[in-house]
C-alpha cells in the first residue's frame, strides 16, 4: 500500500512538474565546434523550439574527440529535462564502435526526443578528374589501381568513414589522404592534388555553381531537397553505398516522460514550420521530425548497421 501511494504521488508531482516546464533556460549540449554542420542545425531549431517553450534554449558547444566529449558530458547530467544533447551520426552511430573507451552507452544512456534532420554528403570531383559520373569514376578508378586519391577531413571523420565505404563496396583501389579538417579539402579538390571527395552540401555548393570543383552524386537513400537534381550513389549502380549523417535530440536516462514529451512536441512543431524548414533545407539538411519511439527505433538500427560496416572496413578499437 505504501508502494502504491508513493508511485501515485510521484506521479502527481511529475504531471504538476511537466505542465510548467520549462520553468527556466533548458542547457543544450552540441558536441562540436561553433559554425560546424551540426551546429548550424541544432542551432536552426533549437532557436525556433524556445519560441515554442516559452524559454530559452542555451547552446553549450563541447567539442573533441569526434563528439564523444559532450555525449559523455550530457550522459552524467541530471535527468531533470533541463539538459538537452544535439546527438549526431558520429556520437551514436559511428564513435561507440570506432573508439574502445568511451565513457557513455548511446543506446542507454539516453532517451530520444527527436530526429530533427539528416544531412548527405555531395560526391564531389577535381576538375581535372575525367569523369562526370559515379559509374565513369568507378571506371577510370579500376584502370589506374591505387593512383587516384579520396581527401577525407581527417582519421574517423564522417567523410574518411563514406569514402572508405565506397571504395570497399566499389572494388576500387585508392590512396586515403587526410586533410585537418573539411576546410583545407576544397583547395585540394580545385588544385587537382585531391581527386574526389564526400563533403556538406552547404560548404560544397558554392564551388560547384562557380565551377571549380563537379558535383556527380548525394550519398544518401534519397536525394537531396537542397540538390534534387543528383543522383544517390545508389542509383548509379552501387546499392549498397547510401550512408547519412543526422541531427536529433536527447535527454539522460530517466528523464521524466511528460517533459520527453513536451519537448518532442516543441520539436516537432519547430521542424515543420515554414522558415525553418527552408532554413535546414538551405543548409543542405532534409528536415526529419520523427520523435521518441520512431527515433529511438532508428537510433538502435543506425548504430547497429554501421557497427557491421565498421567491423567490415577493419576500423573498429582506434
Amino acid at each position: 500500500m505504501k508502494r502504491l501511494l508513493l508511485t501515485l504521488l510521484l506521479g502527481v508531482a511529475g504531471a504538476g512538474a511537466a505542465q510548467t516546464y520549462p520553468e527556466r533556460p533548458v542547457r543544450a549540449i552540441i558536441p562540436n565546434a561553433a559554425g560546424g554542420a551540426n551546429d548550424i542545425v541544432g542551432r536552426i531549431v533549437l532557436q525556433k523550439m524556445g519560441g515554442v517553450l516559452g524559454q530559452q534554449l542555451v547552446v553549450d558547444n563541447r567539442g573533441g574527440a569526434g563528439g564523444a566529449i559532450g555525449a559523455e558530458i550530457a550522459a552524467r547530467s541530471a535527468p531533470d529535462g533541463y539538459t538537452l544533447l544535439v546527438a549526431t551520426f558520429a556520437t551514436h552511430a559511428i564513435i561507440p564502435h570506432l573508439q574502445k573507451r568511451i565513457a557513455y552507452d548511446p543506446i542507454g544512456d539516453f532517451d530520444p526526443v527527436s530526429l530533427l534532420a539528416v544531412q548527405y554528403a555531395m560526391m564531389t570531383l577535381a576538375p581535372t578528374v575525367p569523369a562526370a559520373s559515379v559509374q565513369q569514376l568507378v571506371a577510370l578508378a579500376r584502370a589506374k589501381p591505387g593512383q587516384l586519391n579520396y581527401a577525407t577531413a581527417g582519421p574517423g571523420s564522417t567523410s574518411d568513414f563514406m569514402g572508405r565505404m565506397f571504395a570497399k563496396v566499389a572494388g576500387i583501389d585508392v590512396t586515403i589522404i587526410n586533410y585537418k579538417g573539411g576546410a583545407a579539402i576544397v583547395p585540394a579538390l580545385m588544385s587537382g592534388e585531391a581527386h574526389f571527395n564526400f563533403g556538406p552540401i552547404p560548404a560544397m555548393s558554392a564551388h560547384v555553381k562557380a565551377g571549380r570543383v563537379k558535383a556527380i552524386a548525394v550519398s544518401g537513400p534519397k536525394r537531396s531537397l537542397a540538390q534534387p537534381d543528383l543522383p544517390t550513389v545508389s542509383e548509379s549502380g552501387l546499392p549498397d553505398v547510401s550512408a547519412a549523417a543526422w541531427v536529433g535530440l536527447v535527454v539522460p536516462r530517466g528523464t521524466h516522460g511528460a517533459r520527453i514529451e513536451r519537448l518532442a512536441a516543441a520539436a516537432s512543431a519547430a521542424v515543420k514550420s515554414a522558415d525553418t524548414r527552408e532554413q535546414l533545407i538551405a543548409t543542405g539538411a532534409d528536415p526529419d521530425g520523427r520523435t521518441t519511439r520512431a527515433f529511438g527505433e532508428f537510433i538502435r538500427s543506425e548504430h547497429a548497421r554501421y557497427g557491421k560496416i565498421v567491423r567490415e572496413l577493419g576500423l573498429g578499437g582506434r
